[in-house]
């Protein structure tokens, strides 16, 4: 269903209202220029919303609309702030105008690129999409994805940190895994192991999914993978557990794993 700009706006609005507020919908006293130029008209006829009493609500296929809306315009969000560098606080404004753009089915490739993400930069949830529940949708053409979905030698820098938990990004801040950190995957079991800068990690898959990484194939050389340790930085190195060594080789990492 082609909708326009505005009437996208007071469905996106509908949601936020509806499903994320716990309200029961929209003023309709609030919306008196949406009333005045057609766009709740535009709405009301094929049956997306309806006035009841003195509030505007979703109806019909209006929830699955409304909720599109907002996929798309947080996807775009993603995309702003992952790919282009756009700074958050002038997310807005582009992101309005870029989920115009992503015609229904392109946020579906999107949103593959981008590795499925969970939350828009502002930390809201991304509505999942028929992609989300699909493995491999995107391939090797995804430009963001978790560190735990890497294969060894792949890398790149870190786009984002994504945890329900507050104490897991907590901790990974004080590891330093900051957004533009450089990484590559080293282990993919028992542990995740990866150099991130001139330090090694090894990490539970919990923990590795809660990284975002931005591929980027230039990641292998040396700003990514840093020096190993030779026999004077024997002294430094942390012993991981004998399942986790490969090859009986001692490394210098530092065990993140949660305790």
């Amino acid at each position: 269903m082609e909708l326009s700009n505005r009437a996208e706006e007071v469905l996106e609005a509908l949601w936020k209202a509806v499903k994320e507020e716990g309200q029961e919908g929209l003023a309709l006293a609030d919306l008196d220029s949406f009333a005045r130029d057609g766009t709740l008209a535009e709405l009301e006829e094929p049956g997306l919303v309806r006035a009841q009493g003195a509030l505007l609500r979703l109806a019909g296929a209006g929830e699955a609309e409304a909720r599109g809306t907002v996929r798309r315009h947080r996807l775009a969000e993603r995309l702003l702030a992952d790919v282009l560098d756009v700074p958050l606080t002038q997310l807005e404004e582009p992101a309005c105008r870029f989920e115009h753009l992503l015609a229904r089915g392109i946020e579906e490739r999107v949103c593959a690129l981008l590795g499925h993400p969970r939350r828009c930069p502002h930390g809201r949830l991304i509505p999942a999409g028929p992609c989300c529940g699909a493995a491999g949708e995107a391939g090797d053409l995804r430009l963001v994805c978790c560190l735990s979905d890497l294969l060894p030698g792949q890398g790149g820098r870190i786009a984002y940190l994504q945890a329900e938990d507050p104490r897991r990004m907590q901790k990974l801040v004080a590891l330093g895994l900051l957004p533009g950190t450089p990484v590559r995957l080293l282990e993919r079991s028992p542990a995740k192991v990866f150099q991130a800068g001139y330090s090694q990690f090894a990490v539970d898959a919990e923990l590795a999914s809660a990284i975002y990484v931005r591929l980027d194939n230039a990641a292998e050389g040396p700003d990514a993978s840093g020096p190993r340790p030779g026999r004077r930085q024997a002294a430094a190195c942390v012993r991981l557990p004998r399942r986790a060594r490969q090859g009986g080789r001692r490394w210098r990492r530092e065990q993140a794993a949660p305790r």
